[in-house]
């Protein structure tokens, strides 16, 4: 299972690359950044993220990111393979004008199903039994069960990730190859059938800080000449299954960015 590095409190500035300079970009991370533990040893250096995303039956939180409304959340359930032994995390992910917040509780896989019914977990059934993660499952029931939540999506994809080794202040993300698919029943099953690739051979770049936006994170934006995006995997992956019917809504990625100047408020975030 992946370490928790998590940034409850933080800022995300996104960019889609072509893999090339993904790479490029990858030289230039190593000089600031070390790479997170779970990507020792493999492929790109990347580890699988799956997330199933929990959504009303008229989709109030997909239509909520579309819109482009300033306050807003999505609840998903994230897991990371198909054993049976391993935790998920209930997470909510917010966003407050410019700022995302996060809450998640770890929790056994086989106590899921009882919590999303509404029931509240035994100690037992936390990964870390503290008022922290109960408190972030019981915002999650909370808020799930406010619009009749219940699962829409499968959303994966493989992650590289950058970590501060001093503090949670900077973390840097990019996520490859990924896939969307419907999935409204829970299940855990990282295997898909015919998903959506939102984003084709494109590598979503991912800045993410808790403060003042690093001077180096400046040069790297500038000296590669990136344009901040929005990235919203779920509501994107969504809009490319025809089964669902929101192909009308469009690449609402391609909304104005930034290029070469930094702004926390043009960038939609999944």
């Amino acid at each position: 299972m992946p370490a928790d590095r998590l940034q409850r409190q933080r800022f995300e500035l996104k960019y889609m690359l072509e893999e090339e300079q993904a790479v490029a970009i990858r030289d230039f991370l190593v000089a600031h950044l070390e790479i997170d533990e779970n990507g020792f040893g493999k492929p790109d250096f990347s580890y699988p993220v799956h997330s199933l995303y929990l959504d009303s039956g008229n989709l109030e939180t997909f239509w909520s990111t579309v819109n482009g409304d300033r306050n807003r959340y999505k609840l998903r359930v994230r897991f990371y393979n198909d054993s049976p032994d391993s935790p998920v995390f209930l997470e909510i992910k917010r966003r407050v004008n410019n700022c995302i917040l996060k809450q998640r509780g770890g929790v056994r896989k086989d106590a899921v199903a009882m919590i999303l019914n509404g029931q509240m977990p035994a100690p037992q059934d936390l990964l870390r039994a503290d008022g922290r993660s109960l408190a972030a499952v019981q915002n999650f029931l909370t808020l799930a069960a406010s619009i009749g939540a219940r699962p829409q999506a499968h959303v994966a994809y493989r992650r590289e990730a950058y970590v501060d080794p001093l503090n949670d202040n900077v973390r840097v993300t990019l996520d490859r190859d990924v896939r969307t698919e419907i999935r409204t029943q829970l299940s855990f099953m990282t295997s898909m059938q015919n998903p959506s690739l939102p984003f084709g051979n494109r590598v979503i770049l991912e800045l993410k800080f808790t403060d003042r936006f690093p001077n180096w994170c400046r040069d790297l934006v500038e000296f590669f000449d990136l344009v901040q995006c929005g990235a919203a995997k779920y509501c994107e992956g969504m809009a490319g299954i025809p089964e669902t019917g929101l192909s009308h809504v469009g690449d609402f990625r391609e909304r104005p960015g930034t290029r070469g100047v930094i702004s926390t408020g043009s960038s939609d975030s999944d």
